[in-house]
């Protein structure tokens, strides 16, 4: 009995995906729950895994193949028997005949041993193929070849360049999405960047001295940098409510709830998961959601609804080594804020120069909606809270 394989359903966002990957093929057996095939999307890559044990019977549509919601890919046959031990009869089959034992007589077995002679190496001529007394004693080993003359030293000759090589590989649905983003943003926002810089020495000196408290109060999840940020971002955006707005054609929408994004590199491009009602998260929840969040996506399992929405962006290049950068917008989102590496400095403390932590801080904006002045007020506030954490918990 045939059972349809079809393609995920599509949110409305979504007009249609591409086959990207077939993990199995047909004849090839599959258990249940095991993937089938990668559908990519523009926004993430969908696994579509076999709904019994049984064999894949016919691909209907091959890798690079446009595919629309629901649609019909595969055909898969429940509980047959499939093709997985052919290639280990094949090679079974394949096995050579001189595995079986040479014929050797008694009295040539012992010479052999005596000389040293590989029985492989003598050639029987008794009958059968029977090696013999008189083989061994007539056998002449194969004198050892000569060796080579040092090769004379090579003239030295101008040879032309190396081969100039190019791969030409078709970009991704997920990549072309990134850039068509990138460029909608680029075109249709007033965007502007301003900078500051933080001293990271008060969370990292709290980091230090609780993270192995909070790993063990908190199971196993740990203190990272990112938490404070984003704890920081949302008492900022309560303040000024237009960083957290968008816009809608001739409207500003203006959200009572922070769902802040955050940015994630893996290997097929960016990806911005989100976390709901951020405001209303511990410290742990977040650091937890986080990290879920990474391994998720490094595994290409984040959900369409992981990436749905958001209020507000954060991107941290420092895990890159970045120092300094200008953060896109996420359309429709009004702003995102970018962190950077943690750098020694020499910076006056006191009248005194001290080497302190420093990141630098970069707020993109849309400047249609914020304003200079409340954008730099706004970086502020972050810089103030992450120098005093104690701010973030009093909200002061």
């Amino acid at each position: 009995m045939s059972t349809e394989i079809k393609a995920p359903t599509f949110p409305e966002s979504v007009a249609d995906g591409s086959i990207a990957t077939w993990h199995k093929q047909v004849g090839e057996a599959v258990l249940r729950d095991e993937p089938l095939v990668d559908i990519e999307t523009d926004k993430v890559v969908l696994e579509v895994v076999a709904p019994a044990d049984g064999v894949l019977k016919e691909i209907i549509k091959g890798e690079g193949d446009t595919v629309l919601s629901d649609e019909l890919v595969a055909l898969f046959e429940e509980g047959a028997a499939g093709s997985t031990a052919a290639p280990e009869a094949a090679k079974a089959d394949s096995a050579p005949a001189a595995s079986a034992d040479l014929k050797v007589s008694p009295a040539a077995r012992k010479m052999l041993e005596e000389k040293g002679i590989d029985a492989a190496a003598v050639t029987g001529t008794g009958k059968g193929g029977v090696i013999t007394k008189e083989d061994v004693a007539n056998f002449k080993p194969a004198a050892a070849p000569a060796p080579k003359a040092a090769p004379a030293a090579a003239p030295v000759v101008d040879m032309p360049a190396g081969e100039r090589i190019e791969k030409r590989v078709a970009m991704t649905r997920l990549r072309k999405r990134i850039a068509e983003r990138l460029l909608e943003a680029t075109h249709t926002t007033a965007m502007l960047t301003t900078f500051n810089e933080v001293n990271m020495k008060p969370v990292m000196d709290l980091r230090n001295q609780y993270k192995d408290l909070f790993e063990k109060s908190h199971n196993g999840t740990r203190l990272g940098f990112m938490g404070f940020f984003v704890k920081a971002a949302c008492e900022a955006l309560k303040r000024y409510p237009a960083v957290n707005a968008s816009i809608d054609g001739d409207d500003v929408v203006y959200h009572g709830y922070q769902d802040v994004g955050v940015a994630v590199s893996t290997e097929k491009g960016l990806v911005v998961p989100v976390l709901r009602d951020a405001e209303n998260m511990s410290m742990a929840k977040i650091e937890e959601k986080i990290r879920e969040y990474g391994l998720r996506a490094k595994d290409g399992k984040l959900s369409m609804e992981d990436m749905t929405g958001g209020t507000f962006t954060i991107t941290n290049g420092g895990v890159f080594g970045s120092l300094l950068s200008t953060p896109i917008l996420n359309p429709p989102q009004t702003a995102i804020l970018g962190m950077h590496k943690i750098q020694d400095r020499p910076m006056a403390v006191n009248g005194q120069v001290v080497v302190q932590p420093m990141m630098y801080l970069a707020l993109s904006y849309d400047h249609r909606l914020v304003d200079g002045k409340d954008a730099v007020q706004f970086l502020v506030t972050i810089k103030d809270l992450i120098e005093d954490p104690a701010r973030i918990l009093l909200e002061v």
